[in-house]
C-alpha cells in the first residue's frame, strides 16, 4: 500500500553558509597565529688564511681567437689546420717555453664563433692541459 502517491519526494538542501563562516574563522585564525619570516641570505663565516701570495704565477698560455677565426698561441700566429694540429702547436708552443701543465688563457674576440673557442678547448684536451681560463674586459664606464 502507497500512502504517498500524489506527493514528490523533496531533495535534501546542503546549506553552505555555516561552512563558509567556519571557514572564515579558520582562515582568521591561521593569519593571526602565523609567524613570517624573511630568509635573506646564508650567513657563511668564510676561512681566513694569514699566509701570503705565493710569489710563483702560474704558467700562462695565451691563446687568442679573432673575429675572422684566426688563432694566435703566445702572440704568435698560428695557423688552424684541424684540432689535432693544434693541439700539436699547444704542444709545441709549452714545450718552447718549458711549461709542464699551463694554464690556457682563451682570449676570444666578441666576434669569435662559438666554435673557434671549442676548438681551442678541444685541443687542449687533447694534449693534456686540463686548466682553462677565459680573458675578459673590463666595461668602459659611460
Amino acid at each position: 500500500m502507497n500512502f504517498r502517491r500524489g506527493r514528490a519526494r523533496e531533495e535534501p538542501e546542503i546549506n553552505f553558509i555555516p561552512l563558509i563562516d567556519l571557514l572564515l574563522v579558520i582562515l582568521i585564525f591561521v593569519m593571526v597565529t602565523t609567524t613570517y619570516s624573511k630568509y635573506n641570505e646564508l650567513q657563511i663565516n668564510l676561512p681566513e688564511a694569514t699566509a701570503e701570495k705565493s710569489p710563483d704565477r702560474p704558467q700562462v698560455l695565451n691563446i687568442a681567437v679573432d673575429a675572422s677565426g684566426k688563432y694566435a698561441i703566445n702572440n704568435v700566429a698560428t695557423n688552424f689546420n684541424g684540432v689535432p694540429a693544434f693541439a700539436n702547436a699547444l704542444r709545441d708552443a709549452a714545450a718552447a717555453s718549458q711549461m709542464k701543465d699551463p694554464v690556457i688563457a682563451i682570449g676570444a674576440d666578441a666576434g669569435a664563433t662559438h666554435q673557434a673557442v671549442v676548438n681551442v678547448m678541444e685541443a687542449a684536451r687533447l694534449v693534456g692541459f686540463t686548466k682553462i681560463s677565459f680573458t675578459t674586459q673590463a666595461k668602459s664606464g659611460k
